[in-house]
């Protein structure tokens, strides 16, 4: 089981965002995710417990931000439901897409594991549900994923294959270079890996 700990920043003008505290899993109906939100200041900032299938698809997801709360999962594309401070009123969407994403490396991982790309094809697009900071605010995005190549490193613990791809917004053109290890992003995008206990988890073809 990995677990360990990200630095966040912001991908443009590098300020820091805080901490992701994390630990993950394969198990026998797919994948589960749990983290918590580190501010910059030490205070709490939010949480995410999410799990998919062996096909990648969310079955729960539950993320905390800003007391704003959001619980979803694959049903007719993806359904959620996003919940104010007060909890006052509760809004619906849903969205015909496979997956959600976010500033978590847990998402780069679930769509990474929904695609199954082979190193050299050509980019695969995909519709995602973006939870935006800092209020979980759903909003529909495009992107392109390409798995660019497939290397072996010579680790402590025995040989690492890690993975680079290519992520392109097509909303915006920017293109983007993810490295993944396993169930692990060694780096991303305002993402980057600080300590790690133990190896990634190796998913199944």
């Amino acid at each position: 089981m990995p677990r360990g700990r990200y630095s966040l920043h912001d991908p443009h003008d590098h300020t820091p965002l805080g901490e992701e505290h994390f630990h993950c899993a394969p198990g026998p109906s797919g994948w589960r995710y749990v983290s918590q939100l580190i501010a910059p200041d030490g205070e709490h900032r939010g949480s995410l417990d999410l799990a998919i299938d062996e096909l990648g698809r969310p079955i729960r997801l539950e993320a905390n931000a800003s007391s704003w709360q959001v619980r979803g999962a694959a049903i007719d594309g993806v359904t959620w439901v996003r919940t104010d401070p007060l909890g006052a009123e509760a809004t619906e969407g849903n969205v015909r897409a496979p997956g959600f994403t976010g500033t978590s490396p847990a998402f780069l991982i679930a769509t990474a594991r929904l695609l199954r790309l082979d190193p050299g094809a050509p980019a695969t697009r995909v519709r995602l549900v973006a939870l935006t900071d800092p209020v979980l605010a759903p909003r529909t995005v495009d992107q392109a994923w390409a798995l660019l190549r497939r290397e072996e490193h010579a680790t402590d613990s025995g040989p690492l294959l890690v993975d680079a791809y290519q992520v392109s917004a097509l909303d915006t053109g920017e293109v983007h270079t993810i490295h993944m290890a396993g169930d692990v992003v060694l780096s991303a995008p305002g993402i980057e890996l600080e300590h790690l206990e133990t190896p990634p988890s190796t998913f199944e073809r």
